[in-house]
């Protein structure tokens, strides 16, 4: 567990921190902490109500550049850590924060089954379509056929498509966003913050270092907003949205959306936060008892 940083900088915003980051100038990774550094003061929230959650890699380390509760876990691992310290305390407003290769790669079975549970959490995965930590092997999203420092001959697996992933399997609120426009992504964040249950945010989010195809000037040629008339409530016309990318454009907005019981309302028996229960060591004489009988 990360303290809250006290390394703050003196402004109007008590999320910014003044903390050296290792991203590569121009990272998208800037853009998306800025972001979520804006929607958490813009929301009221102080950092001692905010709790973020991240795996291994470059997005993972988001974390340690915000004055917030911050919890680092290994690689792919964040949303199962989340879920216990949701379990434990759910007074904090908790955010997921990875890369692609950590959720949808590592993490690729906690995600699909974190859908069924519906923790009520937001999670941002930094999409670079490359592994930026690990200097830039192919990811989970990566192109069929696009040439990385580890694929010399380009990638021979399909990409995931992780929105059609999320809408076929009933998650709760799917959306997409570009980090070289932070007004909608902000509104995506403000937008998932408000919905009760697990909200992904699928983020484009080029890497300057190590992916040269799907670079800033790449995305922004691609990525057009969701029309209005779009329902996000019609599963069916969402996956058929989410089947757009690439040259022939990239939809970002909210795809879908709809309201489901979340994992705690699943546990009526859990009436207020772990920690908020009096222990004490007696509390488990007769699971002890048991076991010598």
């Amino acid at each position: 567990m990360v303290n809250v940083n006290l390394n703050v900088v003196k402004n109007e915003n008590p999320f910014v921190t003044n903390n050296p980051t290792s991203w590569c100038p121009g990272c998208g990774n800037f853009s998306i902490l800025d972001s979520i550094n804006q929607v958490l003061h813009d929301g009221g929230l102080t950092p001692q109500q905010v709790l973020m959650v991240s795996g291994i890699g470059q997005a993972a380390k988001l974390p340690h550049y915000i004055n917030a509760h911050g919890l680092n876990t290994l690689h792919g691992r964040a949303v199962p850590a989340a879920m216990g310290a949701q379990a434990a305390n759910n007074s904090f407003k908790m955010i997921i924060t990875s890369g692609d290769g950590d959720t949808y790669g590592e993490g690729g079975n906690h995600f699909m089954h974190n859908i069924r549970r519906n923790l009520d959490l937001v999670h941002i995965v930094h999409d670079n379509q490359v592994y930026g930590l690990t200097k830039g092997q192919g990811s989970p999203t990566t192109a069929l056929g696009q040439k990385t420092r580890l694929q010399f001959d380009g990638m021979r697996h399909e990409p995931l498509n992780p929105v059609a992933l999320a809408i076929s399997l009933g998650c709760s609120f799917v959306a997409r966003s570009f980090s070289g426009n932070p007004k909608h992504l902000q509104e995506m964040i403000k937008a998932a913050m408000q919905h009760k249950g697990y909200a992904l945010i699928d983020v484009m989010q080029p890497c300057v270092s190590f992916n040269h195809v799907n670079t800033f000037k790449w995305y922004k040629d691609r990525v057009f907003n969701i029309p209005e008339s779009h329902d996000p409530r019609d599963k069916t016309k969402a996956f058929e949205l989410a089947q757009t990318f690439g040259d022939e454009g990239i939809p970002i907005g909210i795809l879908y959306t709809s309201d489901k019981p979340t994992f705690m309302d699943q546990c009526p028996h859990i009436t207020k936060p772990l920690v908020s229960y009096e222990r004490t060591p007696h509390d488990v004489d007769w699971l002890v008892n048991r076991m010598s009988e």
